[in-house]
């Protein structure tokens, strides 16, 4: 279990650092509620972008991408409104859903993925 939990901070140090190098700003990391959890939630101007982060070793069970299926994404929707009513924001968002992919040494941003 410490390998798949330090496998999965790997990745998600490594997306954080590409938002970064695309000008988001990171608003949060493991965000938690009673619900479940968000990975890594980011901005830029207007867009707001909660990102699902799968690391894997290999492709050998499918794509990382493959496991977020349409429960988790609702879950992971929940989860974002639960965020933004907590957030004194002004002005609208836009608000969208990404999934980072985090395979070996490959990363891949699925921008606006469901």
């Amino acid at each position: 279990m410490a390998y798949n939990q330090a496998l999965g901070r790997w990745g998600e140090d490594r997306v954080v650092r590409w938002y970064r190098r695309h000008g988001f700003e990171i608003l949060e990391r493991n965000w938690r509620s009673r619900h479940g959890e968000l990975d890594v939630i980011v901005r830029r101007g207007p867009v707001v972008a909660v990102c699902e982060v799968k690391t894997r070793s290999s492709n050998a069970f499918g794509t990382p991408a493959e496991a977020v299926d349409w429960q988790k994404q609702r879950r992971i929707r929940r989860l974002a409104a639960q965020w933004l009513s907590e957030q004194e924001r002004k002005g609208a968002v836009k608000l969208r859903f990404d999934v980072a992919e985090v395979v070996g040494r490959d990363l891949r941003v699925i921008e606006s993925a469901f």
